[in-house]
Formats: structure tokens, sequence, C-alpha cells
């Protein structure tokens, strides 16, 4: 083979390869896993926790069988999706309400925030409306306390902050510090808030993660920070106490395709180490 040959041929490996890659990156979804320590539970208590976002009516599998499947298995104790569940340009929820009908079988305790896709679409208040009569409980502005196995939290929510839908004060009132808090945010707007001590965990999406990272570099450009954000995915540490999880999600917007970024929900195991 000439050498020609064979830099052609290399060329095709690697094309194909990268073809490869952007598939499995954008079809085969992970769970990432998180766990957490807090001294607002007993040391024999815990909690799960699974965040589904930024799904943009994306399937996974016929119906999303594959998605559904991986909830029944991992059996949470609470489910939140945190905005972006439909995209701006979503025309029909059939998807979108089949998904949380099924989601709802499996476990009842689903919360919901909204995010900018669904305020930018038209068709919003036909799924806020829906999503409300199929029991899932949408918290954008306010807050709940919530009971699991003799367990009591705080699960609090602001409706989209990029779209300035956000009413962190009302989220926020008649929170209680003896609970483990948690605030459900699709943007993670830590330029501009800073959010009351009695919160100990946010979770957002929004970011995509940058949808499209660079090996060693990471994200590329996200919403609302522009090039090489600083929040783009994972753990951080706002203040002592007080952690914001960014959620690299599930679907896809503006361009249909992730690479070395693959599609996830992410499961949080909080552990009480109280005496």
């Amino acid at each position: 083979m000439s050498r020609r040959k064979k830099y052609l041929f290399f060329i095709g490996i690697m094309i194909l390869a990268g073809i490869g890659k952007v598939y499995y990156d954008t079809n085969i979804f992970k769970v990432e896993t998180v766990t957490m320590k807090t001294e607002k539970l007993a040391s024999n208590q815990s909690f799960t926790i699974l965040q589904l976002t930024d799904i943009h009516n994306k399937e996974f599998g016929k119906e999303n069988e594959s998605l559904l499947k991986k909830v029944q298995d991992i059996d949470p104790d609470i489910v939140v999706i945190t905005g972006d569940l439909i995209s701006r340009q979503t025309d029909q929820l059939d998807n979108a309400f089949e998904l949380v009908e099924k989601l709802v079988e499996l476990n009842p305790n689903i919360y919901y925030v909204s995010g900018n896709h669904e305020w930018e679409n038209p068709l919003r208040e036909k799924l806020f409306e829906g999503l409300e009569k199929r029991n899932v409980r949408m918290i954008d502005n306010q807050n709940a306390l919530v009971e699991i196995d003799n367990m009591l939290i705080q699960i609090a929510g602001v409706a989209d902050v990029s779209t300035e839908h956000d009413r962190l004060d009302l989220a926020a009132e008649g929170l209680a510090e003896d609970y483990f808090t948690l605030l459900l945010s699709h943007a993670p707007d830590v330029m501009e808030n800073d959010y009351p001590g009695e919160i100990d965990l946010i979770l957002s999406g929004h970011t995509h993660g940058g949808q499209i990272r660079l090996p060693l570099i990471g994200a590329f450009i996200a919403p609302d920070q522009g090039f090489f954000p600083k929040y783009d995915k994972g753990l951080f540490t706002l203040k002592e106490g007080q952690q914001l999880y960014i959620d690299s999600g599930l679907g896809t917007s503006t361009v249909p395709v992730r690479l070395f970024n693959q599609s996830q929900m992410t499961l949080f195991t909080i552990e009480g180490i109280a005496d």
C-alpha cells in the first residue's frame, strides 16, 4: 500500500471513529453517582435523588424504554426534573406526557422546575397544566416539606432564571435550617445569587456540560457564561455547607450532537452523619 493510501486509510478510520463517538455520546446515556454527607440527618438515615435534566424531548429507545428501565432499576426515593423537558421548537407534547406518566407510575415523588425552553415554547401553559394533571409536582418559586421513610427534607424550586421568571425569595420563604434542603434551579445562576444559608444542595442543568467538550480543556461554551465557562458540569462548593451540582443532561439543543460529553442522569445518595 502506498504512503498516500495509508494516509487516506488512516483518515477514514479516524472519521469513522469520530462518528461512532458522537453517536455513542449522544444516544447512550450513563448514570453518574454522587454521595454527600450531611449533619442534618442521623448517621442511620439516608435517601436517594435521581436528577433528569435537559431531555429536550429526546427518546432513549422506543417510547423511552431504556430510560424508564434504568429509573426502575435505580428505584430512587425522589426524581427531580430540572427543566427543558421539551425544546422551544417542540410542537406536540405527547412524548413528554407519556414519559412523565410512566415515571409517575414508577415513582410518585416527581418534582419539576421550568427551563428556558419551556418558557420560549408557545405550548408552555398546556405543558405546565398537563404535568400537574399527571401528578408531577411543579415547584416553581415555592417549596415543600417532604417525608421520606420518616425523614423530613425540604425541596425548593425556582422558575427559570435565564428568562427572568425566578423568584428565589418566594422559593426560600419559610425554609427551616434544621432540615436538609434541596433547591432545584434549571440555570446555575451562581454569578447573581447569594443562595440562602438554609439551602444545602442546588441541582441545575442548562449548560449541557458544554455539549461538545474539548479534551484537556473542557466545555468550549455554555449559555449565559460565554466561552470556557467555569460552571460547566459537576459539583462545586459555593460556601461552607452549600454545594451546587450541574448535570450535563440527556438531550441536545441547537446542534443535535454530543462529543466527549456523554448523555447522563445523576443519582445522589444523601447520608446522615449526625450522632
